[in-house]
C-alpha cells in the first residue's frame, strides 16, 4: 500500500480527495492536516510515502511545507497540488525538491497515476504547466528585489521596508524601481501582484 498524507485547508476538498483516493486498491490515506505548518509533525507521526500539499494553506504554503518535509522526513515524497496554474510556482516547487506538481482539477485517475509514478522514483508534472514554465523562463528578479517586493506587497512604506530588511531607504528605492520595471508595472503594489501571479515570489 502507498501511504498518503493530505495537507489541504479546505475540509470539503480534503474529504473529497481522501474519499476518492481510498477507492484505489493500492493507496491508503493515513493522515490529513489543514495547515502547512502541521505537515512535518504529521509525516513524522504517520510515516506516509507521499504527501499531497495544497499550494495555499495557513501556517505555511505547500512549497515551504515541501522544503521542510525534504529536510525533516526526506523519505516522504512531496506532490504539490494547485488550483493556480502559475509556471513560477512550478519552478519554485521543483527547486525545493517536490517530486510532483499537479493541478487539482485533474481527474482522480491521473492523480493516482501520479502518486504511483512518484513512488517509482519519477517526477510528475502537469504537462501544460511544464510547457508554460519553459516558455516563461527563469524569474528576472534578483533575490534582494524579490525580498523588497514581498515586503512591499502589503503597502509598507519605503522606511518600513528599509527597517525590516536592514537596508538604506535609497537602496530600497533602487530595488523597487528595478523590480517594478522588470514586472512591467506602474507601482510597487502592482509589481508585487504581477510577481506573485507569475510565481516569482
Amino acid at each position: 500500500m502507498i501511504r498518503v498524507l493530505i495537507a489541504e485547508d479546505q475540509a470539503l476538498v480534503r474529504g473529497a480527495l481522501r474519499a476518492l483516493l481510498d477507492l484505489e486498491e493500492d493507496i491508503e490515506v493515513v493522515a490529513e492536516v489543514g495547515r502547512g505548518d502541521l505537515v512535518v509533525d504529521a509525516a513524522r507521526a504517520h510515516r506516509p510515502d507521499v504527501a499531497l500539499l495544497d499550494i495555499e494553506m495557513p501556517g505555511c504554503d505547500g512549497i515551504e511545507a515541501a522544503r521542510a518535509l525534504a529536510g525533516a522526513v526526506p523519505e516522504c515524497r512531496a506532490v504539490v497540488l494547485t488550483t493556480f496554474g502559475r509556471p513560477g510556482f512550478l519552478r519554485r516547487a521543483m527547486e525545493v525538491g517536490a517530486a510532483g506538481f499537479l493541478v487539482k482539477d485533474a481527474p482522480v485517475a491521473e492523480l493516482a497515476r501520479g502518486i504511483r509514478a512518484v513512488m517509482a522514483g519519477e517526477r510528475v508534472i502537469d504537462r501544460d504547466l511544464a510547457a508554460a514554465a519553459l516558455a516563461l523562463g527563469a524569474t528576472p528578479l534578483s533575490a534582494r528585489e524579490a525580498d523588497v517586493l514581498r515586503a512591499a506587497a502589503d503597502g509598507a512604506t519605503v522606511a518600513d521596508i528599509a527597517r525590516r530588511l536592514f537596508l538604506s531607504e535609497g537602496t530600497v528605492r533602487n530595488y523597487l524601481s528595478s523590480a517594478i520595471g522588470k514586472a512591467g508595472a506602474r507601482t510597487r503594489v502592482e509589481a508585487a501582484r504581477v510577481a506573485e501571479e507569475k510565481g516569482w515570489l
